[in-house]
């Protein structure tokens, strides 16, 4: 979140967020600009978690467009960065608890799903089942490939899926998270497979957007083919329209 002094001075109309407001008064621009500028900041803190004295919020508005401010630029830009690690520490200690406790739910996922009929761990921890064996031949790891696939995790809720979006997705065998390079090299083309991934092999412990940290992932993969790598193209053969570059002997007698 970022707190900056020029962002202060916009929501200075806020400060009417502590009268009673109506409807009547969003019709009115300047109202609602400072209605709107204020909830927004408020919606910041709250989505941030951070508790802050609401008479002192105010009041530092009130004070700094009055050009009574208790505090200095340098005071205001120093607790603007007090504040910015406040958030950052409280965010990363609730991302720790996320994570640990993904982990611990993945490994009890995944030490009781190993028993299941038709599941194979490999070495890796990664376990399987074959849904549909296919015939076809198996990517290597300089293959693209042509899959669909359908993404979720321990408790069935689903994050991603090409399945959804009607077009098959293609991507380099490398090129994707180690769970899913090493199945695909085990897979022949026009099988169908369920994926379980230990967060290791998926994406770890820092996720990603849409990934809490630590996130054991299951997915259904349908392998459709192995991408055709273009030919490189034959170099154009010599023909008579070079000209000819005489010879030592030619130049000597003056060809």
């Amino acid at each position: 979140m970022k707190f900056i002094i020029n962002m202060l001075i916009m929501i200075g109309l806020a400060t009417m967020i502590a009268n009673a407001a109506s409807k009547d008064d969003l019709k009115d621009q300047k109202k609602r600009f400072g209605y709107g500028l204020g909830a927004n900041y408020a919606r910041n803190l709250k989505q941030n978690n951070l508790d802050v004295d609401l008479d002192m919020f105010l009041q530092g508005m009130k004070d700094y467009l009055s050009g009574e401010s208790l505090m200095s630029d340098q005071e205001i830009q120093s607790t603007t960065k007090e504040v910015g690690d406040v958030v950052r520490a409280q965010r990363n200690a609730e991302q720790e608890k996320v994570a640990q406790k993904n982990a611990a739910e993945g490994e009890s996922f995944l030490e009781a799903n190993k028993t299941k009929e038709g599941v194979k761990t490999l070495g890796s921890g990664m376990q399987y089942k074959v849904v549909h064996a296919g015939d076809g031949p198996i990517p290597t790891a300089s293959d693209k490939v042509r899959v669909h696939y359908k993404g979720t995790f321990i408790d069935g809720k689903e994050f991603d899926s090409s399945y959804k979006r009607n077009k098959p997705a293609t991507f380099n065998v490398t090129g994707v998270i180690k769970g899913w390079t090493e199945a695909l090299q085990l897979m022949k083309v026009g099988s169908k497979w369920q994926l379980f991934i230990p967060s290791d092999l998926a994406y770890g412990n820092g996720g990603n957007r849409s990934i809490p940290p630590n996130s054991t992932l299951l997915f259904e993969v349908e392998l459709l083919g192995i991408e055709e790598t273009p030919k490189p193209k034959k170099a154009a053969p010599i023909t008579s329209d070079i000209i000819k570059v005489p010879s030592a002997e030619e130049l000597k007698n003056g060809a």
